[in-house]
């Protein structure tokens, strides 16, 4: 039998012909029909080359740009990946690999990394891999005027260079044992270098797709690289990926067989399309969280009981079922999941009106009145998750308005420019690299615009301490700090839904790193 797995694997991979196959399966004792089904079963299963792929996503805007400095949701996080390669990569079983980089090593203090090339990729543009283009690209987020979302990540980085051109040296400020794992961040792939210097909205990259056109908040259409390094991925001879904000339009689409495959399933009527011989609805849990972040450099949100009041007239309970229909849990006011490295199990928040009230009544409030700008591009459900918590609230004494807003613009012309809003993440592999990028002080996406002394004394400590035992403490001390005193409720944390035509084959694992297959669908999946 282990012989016949052998064989079964070479044909999955494109290895063996059926007439070979046949002949090895017989002689080992299989009879012709059995060996003919098992035969049909594998190759029907195994990854194909060809065909046109049509991808719906519910968030994207105008204001997107191929700057992937500037990359927000999933939308041009798929781009990225489809076009543009990193150092590092988190795989579909969530195991940080090398993607540009075969190896890496660290000095005992973790400052110094060397992170060794891969030979043989080329550029869309003809332009061989080397040192160069690394350096260069991890500049693009580095320096005083950048505005890229990954500066925070690069920001320890005192300096870059090239030992060859097939070996990269990172000094880093202080030691930080995350830092391959921060080297797969979509903000960073390494783009080709001329001159020191990248064309960061060329979307000329070495990925498994050239990008032929692309609309922002509309549609972009990419084609296959012929010329791609990574075997068995990059599959789709074209892909037309489309922006469909409005999810009853996405579900339609696909049940029509307009598109292919979308992401955030409608969790009010997936029992529905679950029913649908023809697709294919994937729970994937992850780390994925809604938030809702306050500004608290803003009054009232500049006052913590104020922040513990509205944490506290939150029913995260009928959150759960009402918004996400069990496809997820309860949140804790801290962004790092059960399921995560470094969890800590804090004492679980509860709605409670009379203690919301007590906080009220400590910040010199008899009642509060306050606004939450709200709209699906958030995440599917945002509105009516900001109108039962106006409900909610409503018993504590504090008066909600909701401000639905359009979704079109809504990360660039609502998050982080109202004072309160809804917002999500992905989650992130490790907490140093969530704390880093949404709760630093300096960080472009701590959204709660939240400052806490303490906490970034930790941060930078914690980032450094090679002992596990004392990490883990300094870990929790953090998520303790930011669940009580931090300006960012985090009620729910959120399955990953989408769904996808059953003409659209896949690996049996599916990445929980972030939506849509780690958002690496192009590159992973291919017509069945």
């Amino acid at each position: 039998m282990s012989n016949l797995r052998k064989l079964e694997k070479l044909v999955s991979a494109g290895k063996m012909s059926r007439r070979e196959f046949m002949g090895a399966a017989i002689a080992a004792g299989v009879s012709v029909t059995m060996a003919g089904s098992i035969f049909s079963s594998v190759a029907e299963a195994a990854p194909k080359q060809g065909g046109h792929f049509k991808c719906g996503i519910g968030a994207g805007s105008t204001t997107d740009s191929l700057d992937p400095a500037t990359t927000l949701q999933t939308y041009t996080q798929m781009i990225n990946n489809g076009a543009y390669n990193y150092l590092t990569e988190i795989d579909n079983h969530n195991k940080l690999i090398g993607e540009l980089a075969t190896s890496w090593e660290a000095s005992k203090d973790a400052k110094t990394w060397r992170f060794k090339l891969r030979k043989g990729v080329t550029f869309h543009n003809g332009k061989s891999l080397d040192a160069d283009d690394v350096i260069a690209s991890i500049n693009h987020h580095r320096g005083k005027d950048s505005k890229s979302a990954a500066k925070p990540i690069v920001k320890a980085v005192k300096d870059i260079k090239a030992d060859g051109k097939e070996t990269v040296i990172f000094e880093l400020s202080g030691g930080n044992a995350d830092f391959p794992f921060l080297m797969s961040d979509y903000h960073l792939p390494i783009l080709p270098a001329k001159d020191g210097k990248i064309n960061a909205t060329s979307g000329i990259g070495s990925g498994a797709y050239i990008i032929e056109k692309f609309d922002p908040g509309v549609t972009t259409h990419l084609k296959r690289n012929p010329d791609y390094w990574k075997k068995g991925r990059g599959h789709f001879d074209t892909i037309e990926h489309l922006v469909i904000a409005d999810v009853a339009a996405r579900t339609n689409a696909l049940q029509t067989g307009a598109i292919h495959a979308m992401d955030r399933c409608d969790l009010k009527t997936v029992h529905l399309l679950k029913r649908n011989k023809k697709i294919e609805v994937l729970k994937v849990v992850g780390a994925q969280h809604y938030t809702l972040p306050m500004n608290a450099t803003v009054a009232p949100f500049d006052n913590n009981d104020v922040r513990l009041a509205l944490k506290l007239a939150i029913d995260r309970e009928a959150l759960v079922e009402t918004i996400l229909r069990g496809y997820g849990a309860v949140g804790n006011d801290q962004p790092i999941g059960s399921a995560q490295p470094y969890y800590a199990k804090l004492p679980q928040r509860k709605y409670d009106p009379d203690k919301a009230r007590f906080h009220l009544k400590k910040a010199g409030l008899g009642s509060l009145k306050v606004e939450l700008a709200a709209a699906d591009a958030a995440f599917s459900g945002a509105v009516d998750t900001a109108v039962l918590y106006k409900e909610h609230a409503a018993k504590c004494g504090i008066d909600i308005t909701v401000n639905r807003v359009p979704n079109d613009g809504y990360w660039s012309n609502t998050w982080m420019k109202k004072p309160w809003s809804m917002s999500y993440w992905g989650g992130r592999a490790t907490p140093d690299w969530m704390f880093s990028v949404a709760f630093a002080a300096d960080a472009e996406w701590n959204e709660g615009f939240w400052k806490h002394e303490k906490f970034n004394k930790l941060l930078v400590e914690a980032r450094a301490e090679l002992d596990e035992a004392k990490r883990a403490q300094m870990y929790a001390e953090m998520q303790k700090i930011v669940s009580d005193e931090g300006s960012v409720i985090i009620p729910m944390f959120a399955a990953y839904v989408p769904a996808l035509s059953k003409k659209i084959g896949h690996d049996a694992a599916i990445s929980a790193d972030r939506d849509m297959d780690g958002t690496k669908a192009f590159e992973r999946w291919w017509m069945a």
